[in-house]
């Protein structure tokens, strides 16, 4: 090969090489982004200008609302605002039919539909969300203008369906053919970066070097990751083949990474609860097995974990798996030379048994993350979907909300009759479907409203001073562009995303010339009063009816959270354990995210995540063991510890809906009986971990126990003095 001549290899080692590529991959992308919005923007309105569409503009909007950095996002967003689009020119159709003479009943009906509408983007959260805000306001939009000439209802729908699909059409071809950013290699890169972190946080928890803080930090990220690699995945299918292919096994490999993190999380749990008492034995005993599982962990922690080294890792772990039973029994003998009492053997094998539960998932992953790197694979057969939970009071608050905005701001246009009353009604529309899926939708309206206003001052000047002394589309272009610019740059900063939102639409709704432009001031200052005006009601009343980053709203996802140690009881068993898992870990990041700026509720709701992940994982796995229970008179149903099992049940329905100090040492009693039942049973098998049922049933009832009994617990402010949460006599537990 050539060597490179001296002064190209002198220009390679500069030290600015490594800060321009820095600079490329950060702020880089976002002026990528803006380039791209730019020229999306401009290509839409030539061609809508050229085709002579009623409002070129519109189609202009739709680029601003759907271009996003990667083209997948792009891609999800157009096809559901398609879809929203068309549901809200059908439904404005059929509203116009039935009540062009009465607008007070136009006004009611639209108002309940913009509210369903709403209330289904605060339920879905995700580009879903869109297409729900999509067919609220396109029916606003082009319903209220059409009230004064109904006749002209249906081609007034059919009109913005089509500049929408000229804006969809033109931001998807700028996004896939000008420096395309991908939403596959996006996750593709989170996936093998992932794992590293998380095996990192594993070596320094299994050698005890994990604090407090960082462990529940280190939780708050991979909950966060789970649910946005959910999102990635949902968008993926709509660019590339190659990950349409494998989105099962993604959908499979996001499940298995959540069960692995509840399943070290109850080990690391455990483990503490023995440092913090002193379990000294217990610790020795369960030193060997742990250390040697992070040295294996060592070679991945803390690097991408690419598909030949997920194939390295899934070999090691079964190695690890199928010597650790009889390395266990190896120890256990050992261990029993101390002569530990009940309590001590009891943490034994809750220890040993919920650290083989975790390389037993940890293999899985593994096999699921290599199989990636082939085309088809017997792995991609999953059908136990990530489900999202959302409160219905918080999707029926936005509803409600929504519905009261547009029939206050619609009675107010009727009885005043001001010409600009329309514009107010369908901005509000707009502005409160928008803001509906977010955490803040007051913060973000008045956002929006501060952006319309910088919009109408720079609006001014354009529409009455610059453009009637322009020639020509390239002149237009100059005068916009600046406006863009700033505004796709405000929107590609979370903290002022609702500014650049507001200035890019409504600078281009109210300012953007039409094929026939009319120079009005009268108008155009009356309509951007009525803007500003609407998105302040909205702001208002985000912050006025059911604000949802309330104490309120957190406190009932709080409960929800609670409720699914209910939904571990008594869901159908066919996919619980995924299903369980999604529902616990999305409910806590909405929890979390409402509640910023309150770390003490924050750090109270991530508390409460995992003892009902622990107390809901143990009972979902005593309910696989008596589902696959051998028939023998030993496991019958009419068995004490079966019946004792149930009773225990009973006690945590109770003890998670209502906390209480009587409903926790009801509870306490309940397992300590169920306890006591087991140890009182026998079998025909081995008493060894792998073999016999019951002691694994032991092992998951001592792990509730100590759960409860958890001082770092939110339970712990209902625990009764020691003398009264003493277990009865004759049964010995760990505390």
């Amino acid at each position: 090969m050539t060597p490179l001549p001296a002064p190209l290899r002198w220009l390679y080692s500069l030290e600015w090489r490594r800060g321009f590529f820095d600079w490329a991959r950060s702020d880089g992308v976002t002026w990528v982004y803006i380039f791209k919005v730019l020229a999306a923007a401009f290509l839409t309105l030539w061609l809508a200008m050229r085709l002579e569409l009623p409002q070129p503009r519109t189609a202009m909007i739709t680029v601003f609302i759907v271009m996003q950095p990667q083209s997948g996002q792009v891609f999800a967003k157009s096809f559901y605002r398609f879809l929203g689009t068309l549901a809200g020119s059908a439904v404005m159709v059929a509203l116009i039919a039935l009540f062009a003479q009465n607008t007070e009943l136009f006004l009611g009906s639209l108002a309940i539909w913009v509210g369903i509408c709403s209330a289904g983007a605060a339920r879905y959260r995700n580009f879903r969300a869109y297409g729900f805000v999509l067919a609220g306001y396109t029916a606003a939009m082009v319903g209220l203008p059409a009230l004064a000439h109904p006749d002209g209802a249906f081609m007034a729908a059919v009109w913005r369906v089509l500049e929408i699909s000229l804006g969809i059409l033109c931001s998807t071809l700028v996004s896939a053919a000008i420096l395309p950013q991908t939403a596959s290699a996006a996750m593709r890169n989170a996936l093998y970066q992932r794992f590293g972190v998380f095996a990192l946080f594993v070596t320094d928890g299994l050698r005890g070097r994990s604090q407090r803080d960082a462990f529940e930090s280190g939780n708050v990220r991979f909950i966060a990751e789970a649910v946005g690699l959910e999102g990635l995945r949902s968008v993926t299918v709509f660019e590339d083949p190659h990950m349409r292919r494998r989105n099962g096994r993604l959908s499979r490999l996001n499940s298995e990474f959540m069960g692995i993190t509840t399943r070290f999380n109850a080990l690391h749990q455990l483990l503490e609860r023995l440092r913090s008492s002193a379990a000294e034995y217990v610790l020795a005993a369960t030193k060997p097995g742990l250390q040697d599982l992070a040295e294996l962990l060592d070679g991945f922690s803390g690097r991408a974990l690419t598909s030949p080294d997920a194939t390295r890792l899934a070999e090691q772990l079964a190695r690890y798996k199928a010597e650790l039973p009889a390395r266990v029994r190896g120890m256990r003998a050992l261990f029993q030379e101390h002569e530990p009492s009940d309590a001590e053997q009891l943490d034994f094998h809750t220890a040993y048994e919920l650290l083989y539960r975790f390389v037993d998932e940890l293999h899985s992953y593994a096999q699921t993350h290599a199989s990636l790197a082939e085309h088809s694979h017997e792995r991609e057969r999953w059908d136990e979907p990530f489900t999202p939970q959302t409160n219905w009071l918080a999707s029926a608050a936005s509803g409600i909300r929504a519905s009261f905005i547009l029939i206050v701001l619609g009675s107010y246009w009727v009885a005043t009759a001001w010409p600009s009353g329309a514009t107010m009604t369908l901005i509000a529309a707009a502005t409160v479907g928008l803001s509906a899926a977010t955490p803040n939708p007051k913060r973000m309206a008045f956002q929006m409203a501060c952006g319309t206003l910088i919009g109408a001052v720079v609006g001014f000047v354009e529409m009455f001073f610059v453009f009637p002394w322009i020639d020509g589309f390239a002149l237009l272009c100059v005068m916009l562009a600046p406006v863009i610019v700033l505004g796709s740059f405000l929107a590609s900063r979370p903290q002022y995303a609702g500014v650049g939102l507001g200035l890019l639409i409504f600078f281009s709704t109210g300012s953007v010339p039409d094929n026939l432009t009319v120079y009005n001031p009268y108008a155009f200052i009356n309509d951007y009063i009525a803007m500003v005006m609407g998105m302040l009601v909205c702001a208002a009343a985000g912050a006025i009816i059911l604000p949802p980053n309330s104490r309120w709203l957190w406190r009932r996802l709080e409960q929800d959270l609670r409720g699914q140690v209910v939904y571990a009881i008594s869901g159908k068993l066919k996919g619980l354990a995924s299903s369980f898992e999604s529902r616990t870990r999305d409910l806590l990041h909405q929890a979390y995210g409402l509640a910023a700026g309150q770390p003490q509720v924050q750090r109270e709701l991530l508390r409460w995540m995992f003892v009902v992940l622990e107390v809901g994982h143990a009972i979902i796995e005593l309910r696989k063991e008596q589902a696959i229970l051998p028939v023998h008179p030993a496991y019958a149903e009419s068995q004490p510890w079966r019946q004792a099992i149930r009773v225990m049940g009973r006690s945590q329905v109770r003890l998670f809906l209502q906390p209480g100090q009587s409903n926790l040492a009801r509870a306490l009693v309940a397992v300590d009986h169920a306890i006591g039942r087991v140890q009182a049973s026998d079998e025909p098998f081995a008493p060894h971990f792998d073999t016999s049922v019951l002691r694994r049933v032991k092992s998951y009832l001592h792990f509730i126990r100590t759960s409860l009994l958890d001082p770092q617990s939110p339970l712990a402010a209902y625990a009764a003095p020691p003398a009264v949460q003493a277990p009865p006599q004759g049964l010995e537990h760990a505390s």
